[in-house]
């Protein structure tokens, strides 16, 4: 199996390493730049163009999303994971173009979770297994349709349960539903899934 390069990008060192620890664990991730300053992030990472890049949201004189920015705008187009203390940055980093977010202090489990669905995500791109997604969006019945549209337009349980007129339970109860068909954990895993299949 090839390597994953990764690169780590935070202005705290305690949680760059602490994520250069984590990363260390897995045999299929090669961790090619750790970084502290975002100017010099930029340079480096449009350099070494890495599979994946670990990014903090709020910097000095630069943001994650500016980053971002930066960086595509050179034709250099990794997948970035957002890393924060700020779980209501989720649905903006995904918006951006995220491919996923976790919260510090980063759970091993979680990042694992990361790696495997980008290892997915560019296995389909290869042509393998992607008919998966496919057999589980025609799973999901007509209201479940319905509230993952809503849920990947940035609506939470209460606003969703008004505008289809449910209650916050039965909402809550297809949420559970769909992630268990899709095989998700979390909210923000089910909106990348619905932008990557056009359901929005």
């Amino acid at each position: 199996m090839k390597k994953l390069s990764c690169y780590i990008i935070d202005d705290e060192k305690g949680p760059r390493e602490r994520m250069a620890m984590l990363l260390q664990k897995f045999d299929d991730i090669s961790i090619v730049g750790i970084e502290g300053e975002p100017e010099k992030a930029i340079e480096s990472i449009i350099s070494k163009k890495p599979d994946l890049v670990f990014i903090d949201v709020e910097m000095p004189r630069c943001s994650g999303f500016d980053m971002i920015k930066a960086i595509r705008e050179k034709n250099v187009s990794p997948e970035f994971i957002f890393v924060t203390g700020y779980n209501t940055y989720a649905i903006k980093a995904i918006r951006n173009g995220a491919f996923d977010f976790l919260v510090k202090p980063v759970d091993i489990d979680e990042l694992s979770d990361a790696i495997r669905r980008y290892r997915e995500k560019h296995q389909q791109k290869n042509g393998v297994g992607s008919s998966g997604n496919l057999a589980i969006v025609e799973s999901f019945s007509e209201r479940e349709l319905e509230i993952v549209r809503l849920i990947s337009a940035c609506k939470d349980t209460r606003q969703i349960a008004e505008e289809l007129n449910i209650s916050k339970n039965t909402v809550d109860t297809h949420r559970k539903n769909i992630l268990e068909k899709a095989g998700l954990r979390k909210t923000t895993e089910l909106i990348v899934f619905a932008l990557e299949n056009g359901l929005r």
